[in-house]
């Protein structure tokens, strides 16, 4: 039986349990279960991560810990009884845990692997914990280290920060509001700005010498030097090294590492250095031979310098290597660092370049308990302690020292009879007075043991040597007198014997005879001469003689005869015992000389601090038993020498000894009757203030105030203990008299700023300490009287700049911290005045920090669970500073942020003190105390003004910089006050500001509050991990479900007054809408109905509603807002919050049913495109995806809604998607629509996006030059022509001759690249996108996309599976079915089709370049086809043409490739099929038009190697896999068939003639192939040609039966030249064509448009006479002259010899590799538009122009210098050019003139002027792009064609527009050349209102285009618009 558990409550899971059995919960290692019930071994519960979930588990799983539970019953909440660091240890780690994998996830590797440490490091320290063994400190410190990780992981990952109070975790409903806005800015700003540490230590460790020529033993001294001041700051950390250069004794840690303690921070400069001396131990001289002397002697080696600035910025030991310099000079030594330092390179020498010393050096800051916690590693070995010199920057209190710091300076000696000069050693002894040697008290530095004595080193052969070597004597306070130091000189001999020979001795006597110490200074000791050590035995002996030359008496003897030797020391005494000041010695014994009492007193002040501090007790002992001695006389003297002392505290050397102070006060201090003198004196100075000349004494004894107030209370005190309590009165009596003295001359008013002034504030900064000292004898009200008396008694308000006010402001705030504030009792009198003091602050917004810092922490009192009796303070606080501290909240958070760093983080404390202090009263008021506050305000508008602050204050809390980004606890709880008052502030809305009282500012600010509050990302619990959004919804809830139905519930009870705020709140309630959060999105979308009922209501329709939801629409999806549910939910029919419908179904039952559901569609539609268009910005990559999605975007907001500065923005955007993908030429296409919305005119625009404000023409311009530019990139340079033109129009109706020159030039450049460079084609792919899956605009449709430069299908079908990682591609072309259509899945259905170009004009002429047809083959290209081949009916396997049809499919776009995406939509589709009769036809047709294409290329040189040629005749002679020709005439001309199919005549007689013509192209190819073949290819060259003649004889045809057509014979011609021809010759398309004409022509077919790059026409047979026939070389016909003949085949400079035409099918867009890194371009075209039309225009229908051209042809491309033309060929060119007639004559058969070039080809010409055949000059005056001429023969050359009968296919006429039946129109017009164009003005957004007043300058000459072609007669009507080019 399952029994509810009572104490398992709560355990952690040991092993993974699989939950196999019946209602098995399954677990896994480390979750913490929550247990309900248990049964017989089983536990019932759930895992706290997922309590949803409950089931059942075995207890031999579970550890049970202790736990808390809360709420006990059905939904109790449990807690682990645990350390509150080990839960946010345990709750820390698993959400690391998680974040750490995702890590790995994104490689992160450095931050993973860091935080794998740090998490290990985590667990070790909470073992620790957890074991509990560990002292209080060692816990501390745990804890700590353990917080700082984790805040460390915290912020690495994006955590949020957690509030802490001694290590654990806060809870914020416990706490007042500004206590938790101070624990949080505590932490804050302790990561932000670490406290500057004004301590520093420097850590050394010695590690070795580095030398090659080492054989002694050295020793090294460290010590830090101050360059500046020429002096040592430091001991010296002495090291002795062996022979190798390795510490002595590397055992002993402390003898080798050191830290130098106690720097300051002024000694962290670049002058101040660590010096290294190094003295070698051995013989006198270096080298020296070893039978000369086995004595050892301390020598000079080398000197090593590194300052302490290059440590500064390592955080970590560093090694560093050491240069070592030796000394020039011996006797220079003494100053070598310095030479080293000041770089005086001639005193000294680099030792050598293999030789330095190998230190780590570490700079740590803090004082010394911290570096040991910091630093423990440094300390679990011994480490010696190297101290500052003298006192540290602070001193210690309880610090003992006695050091004597003693220099051996230098000495000045006499020879001695010597020769040389002398080898002294000065040897150091400390001996007692009764002549005992002192063991161990010499220490030549830290890291060695005292030593006995001290040996110096020796200089060489110096008798002025000078040492400067520093010894340390720390010898015992007991010790001190009667020691003396003596020195004894040795000479020593560089002899065999190496003996040190005695030669004299000096002494100095520590002590003085009147008991003072050596005083610190140099001392010249006298040298007395003594050879025998014997003589030293009994110091008394010469202790009697004099020591110094200071010392010695006029007349003594003993002057003369030591004059001529000194030695010299220097002394320096650093004891907290000793004092060598003789006036501190007289005051401490003053009893001695009572009569130097008031001379000691005075020189107390000329003391220094140091030595007042080290006998403090001593002195105020002594100052106290003066004072009780005799009060009247001394008692000011004492007076103000107490003061003194008191006031050194303030110094920060000394601030340390306070504690001192209160000790000696507490405990030492036995001056019972003082305080009678003290408050006696203190009142005499009081009284003397107002009235007193100099106010610094009296400054002086008020800052000293707070000890004087504790001697007082402490004499007091100790007077009553000993007497009972005697006198009280008389002491309350006198208190009370001194504070009238205070309030008297507190209140005491000056003009301006006066010495009085500046002694109140002094007095002010004690006052605080003086009544907490008074809460010892007086009562708490007692007290608080006395300080509410002296606080009122200030001075008012009276200057703006007087520093009173900001110290009355920080008294007050340490008034508030005291206890006495604290007391409830007191604070009730304080508070008035506290207040009073805030509001007129905050009123002139003056001293703000402190205010804020005194309203917090009077609120910091008020917590959440403080006691009832509070509220009546929180009413008088609301009611006094309500209104001025939201005043001064808007104030503050308007200003700007200063710049400093500094001021801006001052300026952010002070913002959110008051923004903490405001919650943590409205969190104490409760529905009584709101409606209290409320009540105050007597009129409606105080109420309103004080609502809309609030509001306001309100909205700017929610900003999210109102507070750091994790500071999420913040505001959680920020958030949880403001909609509780929001929910008291609802009653006050509907009661006071409804009906007749209606206010919209309020309304309308209520509102906006409320979204605001919904939508700031601290409440997207959805973007919030699992853990997070788990403790939020506990605590606090949903609380924008909360406000959401608080607002539907407000907004119901407006009734009619919705219509004030309906313009208002659309786009508003739309972004709360796009939460995703079901329930609120169920409670507020159903607003919007109300919103279009009451529209309609008012206006007839919705119409300004469905704008505002649009326009905001867009924006709040492009910052990432709403979902796919959201549109499902808008549009759909979902149950809603409560009974109201959904919003559907209520439109439903609304007579406006119609235009709602339109709108809701339309909402609907737009949200599709927005989300698709927001979900492909999310990836930020540039794909075909993104680019349709905003293509789809931009078309919808053109088309459906008819917004059209949405509309440019997203043209814009798309453009800028285009460059970034380098897609120039769709970017161009772009571009064209924002262009074609601007018209030619001066009408003034506003700044728009990146344009700044110009007029219409200008942004025109810009983006005409912007386009053509991208069009010149994409290697559409026929688009750039057209472009080039309309603004050299322009610019010629300006005269603008400047740019219009540009213009020309630009223009001419162009046509050479079109000539020049190649282009290579694309190739286009049909692509359908099928399922659900897929984005809205790309669903279960199909598109033909434009592929890139060099791309294959296998190449596209990658990149789009790689744009669509989880689509599937479907492997066969066939449509799909529903069921793929509605599959939850994606699936790509990709194959290749060819493009079928419209415009077949220039396709089918004659003679233009193949770089330019390749380019209408694929641009403006509208419907492209795709061919599966299939058999009908029965297969015949022998010849399988029989049966074999093709299924052509047709894809029609909705707008043409290229355009402004690289693939469109396909709007229609068509299939037809091809009869095998039809099909051979066109394949026969194909192969027939790749010969010619081959042909030609050979001929034109345009081929590197005959080889292609080869293989395409090869392949049609031979043709091994299909059997040729032979098939198609066994299948097709058969009797049998013949006669089954009598319908198929034609097509039959069709296949015949193309079998004819292929088997002549044969014939010319091999001709051709002939003369260019290789050598070694000669014998396939021969089989090529019998099996030619074997396939002629096979197909029965004979040379004679040629057609007329392609018998043409070189005799024909007249020179052997088509060019020159002067007889006409029958034509294919002539009258005389009789049969041939009447057939379709083969270039009249589609396949033409890919394969054809020239004509052969019926000259072809002359070409190949001309190669076969004539004794001309293959030089000669490369060299053939130019003649106006439509011939490519001829034409040398029909096309750029160096362009390879465009290959077959197979090979379209994949040429050689030789050309892939030649070329590379974009296939771009601007769709042909209606343009001017060339004058010289051929009219191929009329025979009476047929073959007529110009006797001497003028072509522009003579203009370029053909590398083949003889140059005296060119020459009679030129001179026949020059001969020319320009005027034009009457036109015949035989001649035509040329007419005068005109200075624009954008005039008129006159009719029929001009009549050619040439296509170059053709192209000189069209620019030559005559398709995308749309004007019909007739129109260009005024001559009446007739059609011959069979006619040919007409043209299309240029009034019936090509593309019909779009459903989305293009984006522009095409051949819409007679359609004006329509007017289309721009947004009033984007257009500057027109000036009234009259403008300075003239405008621009205006001629419309309609009346200038009207004034100007022209054949070729003039387009308004580039789109109808």
């Amino acid at each position: 039986m399952w029994i509810p558990t009572e104490h398992e409550k709560y355990g952690i899971v040991l092993a993974n349990f699989r939950g196999t059995v019946q209602h098995g919960l399954p677990l896994e290692i480390g979750d913490t279960v929550q247990i309900l019930e248990k049964c017989e071994g089983w536990y019932r519960g759930f895992i706290t991560k997922n309590p949803n979930v409950k089931g059942i588990f075995p207890s031999s799983y579970i550890h049970l810990k202790n736990a808390h539970v809360r709420n006990k019953g059905q939904f109790e909440t449990v807690f682990p009884t645990e350390d509150s660091v080990i839960t946010e240890i345990t709750m820390t780690l698993r959400d690391w845990g998680t974040m750490w994998k995702q890590l790995y996830m994104r490689n992160e590797g450095d931050l993973f692997h860091r935080l794998w440490h740090v998490m290990n490091e985590i667990l070790e320290l909470r073992q620790q914990v957890l074991v509990g063994h560990l002292t209080n400190d060692r816990m501390s410190d745990i804890k700590q280290h353990i917080t700082a990780r984790l805040d460390w992981g915290n912020e690495q990952l994006g955590l949020d920060l957690v509030p802490r109070r001694d290590f654990g975790m806060v809870d914020p409903d416990e706490i007042s509001v500004t206590e938790l806005y101070r624990l949080m800015e505590r932490r804050h700003r302790r990561h932000e700005t670490p406290p500057q540490a004004s301590m520093h230590h420097l850590f050394l460790q010695m590690k070795s010498m580095m030398s090659s020529n080492l054989g002694e033993e050295l020793e090294v001294f460290f010590y830090v030097y101050d360059s500046r001041e020429m002096q040592p700051i430091s001991e010296r950390f002495f090291v002795r090294l062996n022979k190798q250069g390795l510490p002595k004794s590397p055992e002993k840690t402390e003898r080798q590492c050191t830290l130098f303690v106690d720097l300051g921070s002024s000694d962290l400069r670049k002058d101040v250095y660590v010096v290294a001396h190094i003295f070698r131990i051995g013989r006198m001289v270096a080298g020296e031979k070893k039978n000369v002397s086995n004595t050892q002697y301390k020598r000079p080696y080398g000197c090593a310098v590194i300052s302490v600035a290059d440590l500064l910025t390592a955080d970590f030991k560093d090694d560093h290597l050491l240069k070592i310099y030796s000394c020039n000079t011996e006797s220079e030594w003494y100053q070598i660092h310095d030479s080293i330092i000041r770089k005086v390179s001639s005193r000294y020498s680099h030792i050598g370049s293999n030789t330095g010393l190998n230190v780590s050096l570490q700079l740590l800051h803090g004082d010394m308990e911290q570096i040991r916690k910091d630093y423990m590693r440094l300390f679990t070995r011994n480490v010696s302690i190297t101290k500052k010199l003298g006192f540290s920057d602070i001193i210690i209190p309880g610090e003992v020292r006695n050091d004597l710091y003693v220099t051996l300076e230098r000495g000045e000696f006499e020879k001695g009879g010597k020769s040389v000069a002398r080898n002294v050693e000065v040897t150091v002894y400390l001996l007692a007075g009764d002549g005992q040697v002192l063991k161990g008290l010499v220490c030549c530095g830290s890291g060695e043991p005292g030593m006995d004595e001290h040996r110096s080193f020796v200089l060489y052969h110096s008798n002025n040597p000078r040492w400067a070597e520093h010894i340390k004597l720390p010898i015992p306070l007991e010790m001190f007198r009667g020691t003396h130091l003596r020195f004894e000189l040795r000479h020593c001999s560089t002899k065999e014997k190496g003996e040190r020979k005695l030669f004299g001795f000096s002494f100095v006597p520590l002590m003085q005879d009147n008991g003072r110490p050596l005083p610190d200074g140099t001392h010249e000791l006298i040298v007395h001469k003594c050879e025998e050590t014997a003589d030293l035995q009994d110091p008394a002996q010469y202790l009697k003689l004099p020591f110094s030359k200071v010392s010695l008496q006029p007349g003594n003897n003993q002057t003369i005869k030591n004059s001529k030797e000194s030695f010299w020391i220097q002394s320096s005494l650093c004891s907290t015992k000793l004092t060598q000041n003789g006036d501190m010695l007289d005051l401490l014994k003053w009893r001695v000389h009572p009569d130097r009492i008031i001379d000691c007193l005075s020189k107390l002040k000329d003391i220094d601090g140091t030595e007042i501090f080290k006998f403090l007790q001593d002195i105020l002992d002594t100052l106290f038993a003066i004072l009780d001695d005799s009060p009247q006389r001394y008692g000011l003297k004492v007076f103000d020498c107490l003061v003194h002392v008191i006031n050194l505290l303030q110094d920060s050397k000394f601030q340390l000894f306070k504690p001192v102070m209160d000790n000696y006060i507490e405990n030492h201090f036995a001056g019972a009757l003082s305080y009678r003198d003290l408050i006696r004196v203190l009142k005499w100075y009081v009284d003397r203030i107002i009235d007193a000349e100099h106010q610094e004494q009296i400054q002086q004894v008020l800052k000293a105030s707070e000890y004087l107030f504790k001697h007082i209370v402490q004499s007091r005190r100790l007077y009553a203990a000993a007497t009972g309590g005697q006198n009280e009165e008389e002491f309350r009596c006198s208190v009370h008299e001194l504070f009238k003295s205070i309030h008297l001359f507190l209140s005491h008013e000056t003009k301006g700023i006066s010495p009085i002034t500046h002694t109140q504030a002094v007095f002010l900064r004690s006052f605080p300490t003086v009544y907490c000292e008074l809460l010892k004898i007086f009562s708490m009200r007692e007290v608080a009287n006395l300080a509410r008396d002296t606080l009122s008694s200030l001075p008012a308000l009276t200057h703006t700049d007087c520093p009173l006010q900001a110290v009355k402001l920080q008294c007050m705030a340490k008034t508030v911290e005291s206890p006495l504030y604290v007391n409830p009792e007191s604070r009730c009198v304080l508070l008035p005045v506290v207040l009073r003091l805030l509001h007129t602050h905050l009123q002139e917004q003056k001293e703000l920090v402190l205010c804020a810092n005194i309203l917090t922490g009077m609120l910091t009192l008020n917590t959440p669970t403080t006691e009832s009796g509070a509220s009546e303070e929180v009413n008088l606080v609301m009611e006094s500073l309500s209104g001025v501290l939201l005043r001064t909240i808007l104030e503050v958070t308007n200003r700007p942020q200063p710049a400093a760093t500094s001021l801006r983080l001052q300026y952010q404390d002070v913002t959110g003190e008051f923004v903490a202090c405001l919650l943590t009263l409205l969190r104490q008021l409760k529905d009584k105390e709101y409606q209290q506050l409320l009540s105050r305000f007597p009129t409606k508008d105080e109420l309103t003004s004080f609502l809309l602050q609030l509001f306001t204050v309100f909205r700017i809390l929610i900003r999210p910089d109102m507070f750091p980004k994790d500071w999420t606890v913040m505001r959680l709880v920020a958030n949880n006050v403001i909609i509780t008052t929001i929910l008291y502030l609802s009653d006050t809305l509907r009661n006071n500001f409804l009906n007749e009282k209606f206010d919209f500012k309020v309304w309308e600010s209520y509102f906006y509050l409320c979204i605001i509050f919904i939508n700031q990302p601290c409440l997207q619990l959805e973007m919030f991990p699992p853990s997070k959004r788990k403790k939020v919804l506990e605590k606090y809830g949903d609380m924008r479900v909360m406000i959401g139905c608080e607002i539907f519930s407000m907004w119901q009870h407006l009734g009619d007054y919705k219509l004030n705020l309906i313009p208002t709140l659309i786009g508003p309630f739309m972004e709360v809408t796009l939460v995703p959060q079901m329930d609120l999105r169920n409670v507020l979308i159903p607003i919007f109905h109300d919103m279009m009922d009451c529209e309609q209501r008012r206006s007839g329709n919705f119409k300004q509603v469905e704008a505002k939801l649009i326009d905001k629409l867009d924006g709040l999806l492009s910052e990432g807002k709403g979902d796919e549910t959201y549109r499902e939910l808008f549009n759909n029919i979902i149950p809603l919050f409560g009974p109201y419908p959904s919003l559907l179904k209520k439109i439903e039952r609304e007579t406006w049913r119609e235009s709602g559901i339109s709108h809701i569609a339309t909402v609907t539609r737009l949200m599709e495109r927005l989300l698709d268009y927001r979900d492909c910005m999310k990836i930020g990559e540039v794909d075909g995806k993104t680019m349709g999605c905003t293509v789809n975007l931009l078309n919808f907001y053109k088309t459906e809604l008819n917004k059209e500065e949405m509309y440019i923005r997203y043209i814009h955007k798309l453009y800028e998607l285009h460059l970034k993908a380098q897609n120039y030429t769709e970017a161009s296409y772009t571009l064209l629509l924002y262009d074609e919305l601007l018209e030619w005119t001066e009408r003034p625009l506003r700044e728009f996006l990146t344009y700044p404000m110009q007029s219409e023409w200008h942004r025109k311009e810009c983006l005409h030059l912007t386009i053509i530019h991208n069009f010149d990139r994409g290697k559409c340079w026929e688009n750039c022509i057209i472009l080039c033109r309309e603004l050299a129009n322009q610019y010629e109706t300006y005269y603008d001759y400047r740019n219009l020159s540009k213009m020309r030039m630009m223009e001419a450049s162009f046509y050479d690249k079109i000539i020049n460079q190649q282009r290579l084609e694309p190739e286009f792919f049909r692509i359908g996108f099928y399922g659900k899956k897929f984005p809205f605009f790309l669903r279960n449709k199909e598109f033909v996309c434009r592929g890139n430069d060099y791309e294959r299908l296998e190449a596209f079908q990658q990149r789009m599976l790689g744009e669509f990682p989880h689509a599937i591609a479907m492997q066969h072309a066939n449509l799909p079915d529903q069921t793929i259509h509605q599959a939850d899945a994606q699936y790509l259905q990709i194959y290749a089709v060819s493009p079928v170009p419209e415009n077949q004009d220039v396709l089918q002429r004659d003679g233009v370049p193949n770089n330019i047809k390749s380019f209408y083959k694929v641009n403006h290209i509208w419907r492209f086809r795709y061919d599966r081949p299939f058999h009908k009916g029965t297969k015949d396997k022998e010849n399988e043409f029989k049966s074999l049809w093709v299924e052509r499919t047709t894809l029609t776009l909705a707008q043409s490739l290229p355009g402004i995406s690289r693939w469109f939509e396909v709007e229609k589709r068509e299939l037809v099929e091809m009869s095998p009769l039809e099909n051979a036809s066109e394949v026969i047709e194909n192969k027939t038009l790749q010969l010619r294409t081959l042909i030609a290329q050979c001929q034109m040189r345009q081929m590197l190697n005959i080889n292609p040629l080869t293989m395409c005749l090869n392949g049609v002679i031979d043709a091994a896999v299909n059997g040729g020709l032979a098939r198609y005439q066994e299948a097709f001309f058969a009797k049998d068939y013949i006669a089954n199919h009598p319908e198929d005549g034609e097509k039959i007689t069709r296949l015949r003639e193309l079998m004819f013509e292929q088997a002549h192209i044969l014939e010319f190819g091999l001709a051709v192939h002939e003369k260019f073949v290789p050598q070694d290819m000669k014998p396939l060259h021969k089989k090529l040609v019998d099996q030619f003649h074997v396939m002629r004889s096979s197909l029965g045809i004979q040379p004679q039966e040629f057609p007329a057509y392609v018998r043409v014979s070189p005799l024909h011609l007249a020179n052997g030249s088509p060019r020159t021809c002067r007889t006409p010759v029958p034509n294919t398309i002539s009258p005389e064509g009789g049969r041939i004409v009447a057939r379709r022509s083969p270039l009249s077919y589609p396949a033409v448009n890919r394969y054809s790059s020239s004509s052969l026409s019926s000259q072809a047979s002359n070409e190949v006479s001309n190669i076969t026939g004539q004794s001309e070389s293959s030089d000669e016909v490369f060299n053939m002259q130019p003649s106006p003949s439509t011939s490519s085949l001829s034409s040398n400079h029909s096309g750029s010899h160096n362009v390879n035409s465009s290959a077959p099918s197979s090979n379209r867009a994949s040429p050689l590799p030789s050309d892939k890194h030649k070329h590379s371009r974009d296939n771009t075209c601007l769709s042909p538009r209606d343009r001017l039309c060339s004058g010289m225009f051929p009219s191929p229908l009329d025979p009476t122009q047929r073959m007529i051209p110009f006797q001497i042809p003028v072509d522009t491309a003579l203009a370029r210098c053909e590398t083949n033309l003889p140059t005296p060929e060119m020459g009679s060119l030129c001179k026949n050019v020059r001969s020319l007639s320009p005027m034009p004559t009457a036109r015949s058969p035989q001649k035509s003139m040329v007419p005068p070039l005109t200075p624009s080809p954008t005039d008129g010409l006159p009719m029929g002027s001009l009549a050619s055949h040439s296509p170059a000059r053709s192209g000189s005056y069209s620019s030559g792009i005559s398709s995308l001429s749309r004007c019909s023969v007739s129109e260009t050359c005024g001559i009446d064609l007739t059609q011959p009968d069979p006619p040919l296919p007409p043209a299309v006429p240029t009034e019936v527009p090509i593309r019909r039946g779009s459903k989305t129109p293009p984006p522009y017009s095409v051949y819409e050349r007679n359609n004006p164009r329509r007017a289309t003005p721009l947004p009033h957004s984007l257009s500057v209102p027109p000036s009234t007043d009259n403008p300075s300058l003239t405008a621009k000459p205006q001629l419309n285009r309609t009346q200038r072609i009207n004034s100007e007669p022209r054949h070729r009507p003039t387009p308004r618009k580039v789109s109808q080019l």
